[in-house]
């Protein structure tokens, strides 16, 4: 039964997958870690690694770099769930055998399997008959001469083209692999062309150079190149080539061309994908800023509801205030989707800094009331009217605020009193901090170094993964800085600092 390593942060990933790879027969190794997997497989080598890229700790490319360092050999199939295509070229560039993308078809996985399961088929060929070099140039030179059976299938089984030629460099071998590259059939080719014939003018020259001894090179390098099939079609592929000697003698050459355009067509989809992925990212955003907004809505329409039920005009009127002002606030964020690839410059207008403060509290007072919260402000009387983006204000503070109030939900310690805290502070040359603290879940190290990073959630499912990106931008777009200090199962603190400008009324 052959051996999968599975590594995926996810556990539902690794046992959805671990289920699907045992029904085809495979025996599955789990890890959840970068660092669990490469234990696993130092201890189990195993010959197939599927691994997902992004992960915290010990990612997917350092994952490929160390099992490639152990045993070159392995094949490693790399998983990505946002079509990230730096990361995948590099993969690839680091010996990935082939990529899948998130969520994981059973049909890809198929294949990709397939792929894996017959490239180590014939490195296992390929290592068993030919150990180094030396018995390369042997099998390459006497054995092309006499053609055992053996030799013709491995080199027919080939997915690479394989082109050899004699001293006089007319093509005397021209594999399945080849035709399918240059388009050109076995029997139009061999002893009736030349590289010349086929290859690129520059790939023609080297070889003929150094077969009438212009040139003392012996191997080339894999490169990538282009050659012209039949129908003249452009071919991207890498190609590596030796010229055959027998006691210093040439007597012939051969060339391997790898087809690349299977991976042109892949980068092509990942660029697709993170167009892709960049339209998801501004719905995301979107949706992010109506849930804040619905906040608001909420809130006004609880108020319009208890003044209609006990005929209170002060109530009716504040809810309805709210409610249009949250209507104000959708008409913004329609604007701000609108420019937000553009630097976004603050729109400075006399506010009360605290008094934003307080409706953002209001705004939250329900939900933490359902769900055992307590929000405790102490405002600086010091701060007056100032001149400030006041949207930036509110959007920060109610995204922080709110995260602070879902943290206290996540916690698992149920004997806490929950509490969520805004404090608004003064400070010398025209700064107001703000400080939004909790007691609840708190974050470890790993969670703090991707917290401002794109689609990067701790709510799982019920987060968007960017709120807290939309603040810091809003945040440095002010001018202004935030920081964040947190421990597990403590609590978190996240400061923001924005200067204000003074106003009339301030003097």
């Amino acid at each position: 039964m052959d051996k999968i390593l599975l590594i995926d942060d996810e556990p539902d990933i690794v046992r959805v997958l671990g289920i699907s790879l045992k029904a085809d027969g495979y025996e599955v190794i789990p890890a959840l870690s970068g660092a669990e997997g490469l234990e696993a497989f130092t201890k189990d080598k195993p010959e197939i690694v599927i691994t997902d890229i992004k992960m915290p700790g010990m990612d997917g490319i350092e994952v490929l770099e160390k099992i490639k360092a152990i045993e070159p050999n392995t094949e490693v199939i790399i998983v990505t769930g946002h079509g990230d295509i730096d990361n995948t070229i590099e993969a690839l560039k680091y010996g990935a055998s082939d990529f899948i993308n998130k969520p994981v078809r059973d049909e890809a996985l198929s294949i990709a399997l397939d792929r894996a399961k017959e490239k180590l088929d014939i490195k296992r060929k390929l290592k068993e008959y030919t150990i180094d070099l030396e018995k390369k140039i042997d099998f390459a030179t006497s054995e092309l001469r006499r053609q055992p059976n053996f030799q013709i299938k491995l080199i027919r089984s080939s997915n690479d083209g394989i082109v050899a030629t004699d001293r006089n460099l007319k093509i005397v071998i021209f594999n399945p692999g080849a035709e399918n590259i240059f388009g050109h059939r076995q029997s139009e080719v061999i002893y009736k062309m030349s590289v010349a014939d086929l290859y690129p003018p520059e790939l023609a020259s080297k070889f003929r150079d150094t077969i009438i001894g212009d040139d003392e090179t012996v191997d080339f390098p894999w490169i990538d190149t282009t050659i012209t099939s039949k129908d003249g079609q452009t071919i991207p592929v890498r190609f590596s080539g030796s010229v055959l000697q027998e006691k210093d003698e040439a007597m012939g050459t051969v060339a391997f061309f790898q087809d690349l355009r299977e991976i042109k067509r892949l980068e092509k989809e990942l660029v697709q994908s993170e167009r892709l992925a960049a339209i998801g990212q501004t719905i995301a955003g979107l949706a992010h800023g109506i849930k804040n907004i619905l906040h608001g809505l909420k809130g006004g329409s609880y108020l319009v509801d208890i003044g209609i039920n006990k005929n209170d005009t002060e109530k009716l009127k504040k809810g309805w205030d709210m409610i249009k002002r949250n209507v104000g606030r959708t008409s913004n964020l329609v604007m701000d989707l609108l420019s937000y690839s553009k630097e976004r410059e603050p729109e400075y207008e006399i506010c009360r800094p605290n008094e934003i403060a307080k409706e953002v509290c209001d705004l939250l007072q329900d939900k933490a009331i359902r769900n055992k919260v307590e929000i405790i402000t102490k405002f600086d009387d010091a701060i007056g009217e100032v001149s400030m983006d006041p949207n930036t204000i509110h959007e920060s503070l109610l995204n922080l605020m709110s995260n602070a109030v879902d943290a206290c939900l996540f916690d698992e310690n149920m004997a806490k009193t929950w509490q969520v805290a805004l404090k608004s502070t003064k400070e010398e040359n025209n700064i107001i901090k703000f400080e939004v603290s909790d007691n609840g879940a708190g974050m470890d190290k790993e969670v703090l170094k991707q917290l401002f990073t794109s689609f990067f959630s701790t709510k799982g499912h019920r987060g968007t993964g960017l709120g807290l990106m939309v603040t810091r931008k809003l945040i440095k777009e002010h001018g202004g800085t935030i920081e964040v200090n947190s421990q597990l199962g403590k609590g978190t603190v996240f400061t923001i600092r924005l200067p204000y400008k003074e106003c009339l009324a301030d003097e």
